[in-house]
């Protein structure tokens, strides 16, 4: 279990960009995507607000192999053919076994689902479309991605709703500590823009009206989006034998469950979980530099994120700067700790920290250093992001500078 473990890809897409670049070039700059959703089959509920991926870029994947696919599947695949091309990796009979993937996801593909509902109780048929059972499954962008790029190694899926692609990414290194792979692509997909999916985040009452502005004193709710994000993870070992760039090493991981309530946040099990990752990685609580936060921009969340944030760093955590980078590219559910495994890794490279987009009002009772609206420049070593997800499942990871 001593292999170090290193990120030499990226890959995205989602409302802020088609690839991993231009979704930290906006990231970086503050600029939201958060707008009306044009989407055409979201129905009654015109006028809700989220971040859409209006055009897809360009791809070579098959049409047989693409009606096989739910939208969430698809951004998977997108997104790990980018992070491998930067990796500069393929996969060959000689080496396909080591290479594997684990894809997180939240929801998974309720278009497939809705649209079957649609033709069977409202249209009249008597049966769906083929493949509709294998385009819903969560664990299908995983299999996907395995087939288009033809991994042969450890595939799966993980869903543990918000907190799905952390979970992901820390399940991939575990296959590369374990020997049981040199290579994984991990991260995390979702494509909630979908009318029964936004119905049931309505019913919840936490959805905000006008923007995402997290630990801003007038914050009204989170706001959903699409998109996907993915790493080529190596050992250490393979990545410096082929020269590779390597772009920031997964120093930690903590994992812990509040075991509490299925919809309520609470303090105990985030703090737990940030406190392993730190002891995981080696680090000290002065050690870490920018934590992008949960920051969903719920008045409960991103209180008792604070104070969990408190204990767990007390005299460094206004020293830290955080931000919450779901101002900007909003909730995307399974695949938003994957977008922001992409802000950490490109804060590091480039001592940059990305802002808290649309901040308005200080909040006391959110009283850190939540670096507003616009990009700061300070040394960015080690980098942490947090993932809660509803039911009490953390996930947080540390990055920090391959040395």
């Amino acid at each position: 279990m001593d292999r170090r473990v290193v990120i030499t890809g990226l890959g995205g897409l989602c409302g802020l960009g088609t690839n991993a670049s231009s979704i930290w070039t906006e990231m970086r700059e503050g600029r939201s995507a958060i707008g009306p959703i044009s989407n055409s089959e979201i129905h009654e509920l015109k006028g809700m607000i989220g971040t859409e991926i209006k055009v897809l870029p360009q791809h070579d994947i098959d049409r047989k192999q693409l009606i096989s696919m739910d939208r969430f599947s698809l951004l998977a695949v997108l997104a790990a053919k980018e992070a491998m091309l930067q990796a500069g990796l393929s996969c060959d009979e000689g080496n396909a076994h080591r290479f594997g993937a684990t894809v997180g996801v939240g929801f998974g593909g309720w278009d497939a689902t809705e649209k079957a509902y649609r033709t069977l109780l409202l249209g009249g048929a008597t049966r769906t479309e083929l493949f509709t059972g294998v385009k819903a499954m969560p664990s299908a962008a995983a299999c996907q991605v395995s087939m288009n790029l033809g991994l042969r190694g450890p595939v799966f899926g993980a869903t543990s709703a918000c907190a799905s692609a952390n979970h992901a990414i820390a399940s991939a290194v575990d296959q590369i500590k374990l020997g049981r792979a040199d290579v994984m692509l991990a991260g995390g997909s979702d494509a909630p823009l979908v009318w029964i999916v936004l119905k049931a985040w309505e019913a919840m009452r936490v959805l905000a009206p006008d923007t995402c502005r997290p630990f801003s004193a007038d914050r009204k709710g989170l706001v959903l989006g699409e998109g996907a994000g993915m790493a080529v993870l190596e050992s250490y070992e393979h990545a410096a034998a082929r020269g590779a760039t390597m772009l920031a090493e997964v120093a930690g991981i903590g994992l812990s469950a509040d075991a509490y309530h299925i919809a309520a946040p609470a303090v105990h099990g985030p703090e737990a979980a940030m406190r392993a990752c730190l002891v995981d990685a080696g680090l000290n609580p002065e050690d870490v530099d920018y934590l992008n936060a949960h920051g969903t921009g719920t008045k409960a969340n991103d209180q008792i994120e604070t104070t969990a944030i408190k204990r767990v760093f007390d005299d460094h955590a206004r020293s830290i700067s955080i931000s919450s980078t779901k101002s900007t590219h909003a909730h995307c559910l399974g695949a938003a700790s994957a977008l922001e495994m992409i802000a950490c890794v490109m804060a590091i490279q480039e001592d940059v920290v990305p802002p808290t987009a649309n901040y308005r009002e200080p909040d006391p009772d959110c009283d850190l250093d939540v670096t507003p609206n616009v990009p700061r420049e300070r040394r960015v070593r080690v980098a942490m992001s947090n993932a809660f997800a509803m039911g009490g499942m953390n996930a947080v990871l540390a990055f920090k500078q391959v040395q």
